[in-house]
C-alpha cells in the first residue's frame, strides 16, 4: 500500500467513523407524539412568592388551589385585553393579569396551506399551558390579601387593545390604601415593556418585591429532545450564560419554602432567564443595571416548571409612589431581531441561540449565511456561495495539498523501484521512502488535511442548519421547500414524478428509498473518487468502492440543506483538483477509471 493511498485512506475513515458515529449515537429526532392534556390539578399555579416567609407562601398557595377547583384560569371564562401587532395577536388575562395567549403570525406550524399559526402562550387548562404573570411580594408586616395575586380581577383603566405605540394600563386597589397599576407595552417585534407601580397613600411604609415569571405545565408538546439542540431554561447573570436541560430541573433538591424543587441564582447587574425550546423563546429581563435573584423551579405536584426574576424588596413611604420596570421577549429565535435587542443593552441575549461547542465557527457560518440570504433571496443558492467562500479560504491548503498529491503520482515509477529493491525488508523500504519523499520536497500527509477540516465545518453547519430559525421552512427550489428537513423526493415516486406520496422522514422506507439530493452526493462523491486509479490493494479497492454510497444512505436523513452543502463541496473540490493536478502537468484519466471501474477483473488481477 504506497502511502499516498494510506494518508486518504487514513483521512476518508476518520471522517466516515466520526460522522458514523454522530449519526448512529444521536440520530435526527423524530416527531413527538402531543402529550395529553394537562389535568386539572396541573392548572394550579407555583407558589410566586418565593423570597417571602412561609405564611405568605401558604397564603398564594391557597389562592393557585382555588384555581384548580373552580376552573377560572381558562380563556372562555376571564374578562381579556386584545394583542394585536403584525407579528403578535392573542389577548391578556385581567384574572391576574397573565399574559398568556399569544401567536406569532408568521409562523405556522407545517408547510401545509391551511396548517395553524405557531402559538407561543396558552392560558391554564390547555395543553401545553405557558404564560407569563407579574405582581409584588409582601414583606413581614404585610397582609397577602394586600397584593395582587393571580386570582386579581383587574380594571382596565386606559386603553383597549394593545398594539404597536398604544399601551394598556391596568389598576387595582386593595381597600387598606394602596393602589397598585401596570402598564403593558409592546413593540413591533417581540418584545413586551411592562411597568408596575404602587401608589401607597395609607399613613404606614410598606414593603414587598416586584417580581416576574413564566410558567409552564408539563414539558412542551413538540419537544425534541436531541443532543445537539438545547430546550429548557437559559439565562444569563453577569456575563455567565447557562443551559439547563428539562430533565435537569427535577433533579434539584426540594425546598419546602418554595414547595417545589428549586434553584436560586444572585445577579448584581445584568442578567436574564427564560425557557427555550427550538425555535421559540420567552424570557424576563430586569433593566440593564438592576440586581434581582433567578430562580427555577419544579412543582412535583403538579408537574409545572418555573422561571422567575425577583426584584429587591422595596420601601414604600406613606404617599410615596414607586414604579419598576421589567421586559419580557416572547416570540421567534430570530438571529437579527435578538442581536438589536442585544445592541439595545440585552447583554449577552445573541446567546439564546444554542451555537454549541463549536461557536466560534458556527457564528460566523451563520452571519455570513444571513448575509448571503439577504443579498441573493434564496437560501438554498446562499448555502452554495457559503460553500464556493469556505473552499475560496481553505484554497491555499487545498492547493498545496492537490500539488502533493500530483507529485507523488509522478513519483509512483520510483516508489514502486523501491519497493522491489528492498524486498520484505519493510525498515529498509520506509527510510528509502522517506529519502525520496525530503530529495524531492513531497509532505505524504498533506492530502489529508483538507479532509479533516472539513468535519468541523461539517459539524458546524448542521448545527447552524438545525438550530436557526431562518433555516426553517426556507425554500430552495420545486419540492424542496424546507432546508432544515430531509430530502422529500423519493426513488419510490420516481422523485416526484408519480402521485405517490414519499416515505415518512426518518423511517426505514425512507432510508431506503432515497431521494434525488442524497443520490447525487453518492455520484459526487464517486465521480471525484475517479479522478485517481483504483487501488491495486484488493482491501481499498472495496473500501473506495462502497464508500460513496455508504455516505449516500448515511446522509440521506440529514437536513436538505446540509447535503445541498456536501454536494457543492464535493462539486468544487473535484473542479479544483482537476485543474491543480493538470497544472502540475499531471493528467487525470476520469474517463478511463471510470471505465476500468466497470471492467471485471481477469483471475489475473486477482493474484
Amino acid at each position: 500500500m504506497d502511502d499516498q493511498n494510506k494518508n486518504l485512506i487514513l483521512a476518508t475513515a476518520l471522517s466516515f467513523i466520526v460522522i458514523l458515529v454522530w449519526f448512529v449515537l444521536f440520530p435526527p429526532p423524530e416527531p413527538d407524539i402531543s402529550q395529553e392534556a394537562t389535568s386539572s390539578e396541573d392548572a394550579a399555579l407555583v407558589d410566586e412568592t418565593a423570597t417571602a416567609p412561609n405564611a405568605i407562601t401558604e397564603s398564594i398557595t391557597n389562592q393557585t388551589d382555588s384555581i384548580t377547583s373552580t376552573g377560572t384560569g381558562t380563556k372562555a371564562n376571564t374578562p381579556r385585553v386584545e394583542i394585536d401587532t403584525p407579528r403578535l395577536s392573542g389577548s391578556i388575562s385581567l384574572l391576574g393579569g397573565r399574559i398568556d395567549d399569544l401567536k406569532l403570525n408568521d409562523y405556522r406550524v407545517s408547510l401545509s396551506k391551511n396548517s395553524a399559526i405557531v402559538t407561543l402562550l396558552k392560558p391554564v387548562g390547555s395543553d401545553g399551558a405557558q404564560y407569563a404573570l407579574y405582581g409584588w411580594a409582601p414583606s413581614a408586616g404585610v397582609e397577602p390579601e394586600s397584593v395582587p395575586g393571580p386570582n386579581t380581577e383587574w380594571q382596565i383603566s386606559n386603553g383597549s387593545k394593545l398594539g404597536i405605540d398604544s399601551p394598556v394600563q391596568l389598576e387595582w386597589s386593595n381597600g387598606v390604601g394602596q393602589t397598585f397599576t401596570r402598564e403593558i407595552a409592546i413593540d413591533s417585534e417581540y418584545m413586551f415593556t411592562i411597568t408596575q407601580s404602587v401608589i401607597n397613600d395609607s399613613n404606614v411604609a410598606v414593603g414587598m418585591a416586584p417580581y416576574g415569571l413564566i410558567a409552564r405545565h408539563g414539558l412542551p408538546p413538540e419537544l425534541k429532545n436531541f443532543f445537539i439542540l438545547h430546550e429548557g431554561v437559559v439565562s444569563m447573570a453577569d456575563g455567565k450564560l447557562s443551559e439547563l436541560d428539562w430533565d435537569d430541573i427535577p433533579e434539584y433538591e426540594f425546598d419546602p419554602r418554595q414547595g417545589a424543587r428549586s434553584e436560586t441564582t444572585s445577579v448584581k447587574q445584568n442578567g436574564w432567564i427564560g425557557f427555550t425550546d427550538h425555535y421559540w423563546m420567552s424570557t424576563l429581563i430586569p433593566q440593564p443595571g438592576s440586581a434581582f435573584r433567578q430562580v427555577i423551579k419544579y412543582d412535583e405536584r403538579r408537574d409545572i416548571y418555573q422561571a422567575e426574576a425577583v426584584l429587591p424588596t422595596l420601601t414604600i413611604a406613606s404617599g410615596e409612589v414607586v414604579s419598576v420596570t421589567t421586559q419580557l421577549f416572547a416570540g421567534a429565535k430570530e438571529w437579527a431581531t435578538i442581536r438589536d435587542y442585544q445592541a439595545a443593552g440585552v447583554e449577552g441575549f445573541i446567546d439564546s441561540i444554542d451555537w454549541g461547542w463549536f461557536f466560534f465557527l458556527t457564528k460566523p457560518i451563520f452571519w455570513l449565511l444571513h448575509e448571503l440570504n439577504k443579498l441573493i433571496g434564496n437560501m438554498g443558492w446562499s448555502i452554495i456561495g457559503l460553500t464556493l467562500i469556505i473552499k475560496a479560504i481553505l484554497f491555499p491548503l487545498a492547493y498545496k495539498s492537490y500539488v502533493s498529491m500530483a507529485k507523488m503520482k509522478e513519483l509512483q515509477p520510483q516508489m514502486e523501484a523501491l519497493k522491489e529493491a528492498a524486498g520484505d525488508d519493510r525498515q529498509k523500504m520506509q527510510q528509502g521512502m522517506m529519502g525520496l519523499y525530503k530529495k524531492e520536497k513531497v509532505n505524504p500527509a498533506a492530502g489529508c488535511l483538507p479532509i479533516l477540516l472539513q468535519i468541523p465545518i461539517f459539524f458546524s453547519l448542521y448545527k447552524v442548519i438545525f438550530v436557526t430559525i431562518e433555516l426553517r421552512h426556507a425554500p430552495f427550489f420545486g419540492p424542496f421547500q424546507d432546508l432544515s428537513a430531509p430530502d422529500p423526493t423519493s426513488l419510490l415516486n420516481l422523485f416526484g414524478l408519480l402521485p405517490v406520496a414519499a416515505p415518512d422522514p426518518g423511517s426505514i422506507m425512507a432510508l431506503i428509498f432515497i431521494g434525488i439530493l442524497p443520490l447525487l452526493l453518492g455520484i459526487s462523491m464517486w465521480v471525484q473518487q475517479k479522478l485517481n486509479p483504483a487501488p491495486t490493494d484488493p482491501t481499498q479497492q472495496m473500501i473506495f468502492a462502497w464508500m460513496p454510497w455508504v455516505f449516500m444512505f448515511m446522509l440521506g436523513g440529514f437536513a436538505s440543506g446540509l447535503v445541498v452543502y456536501w454536494i457543492a463541496n464535493n462539486t468544487i473540490t473535484f473542479t479544483q483538483q482537476y485543474l491543480i493536478m493538470r497544472s502540475q502537468g499531471y493528467k487525470p484519466d476520469l474517463l478511463g477509471n471510470i471505465r476500468s471501474g466497470f471492467k471485471k477483473r481477469t483471475k489475473a488481477d486477482k493474484k
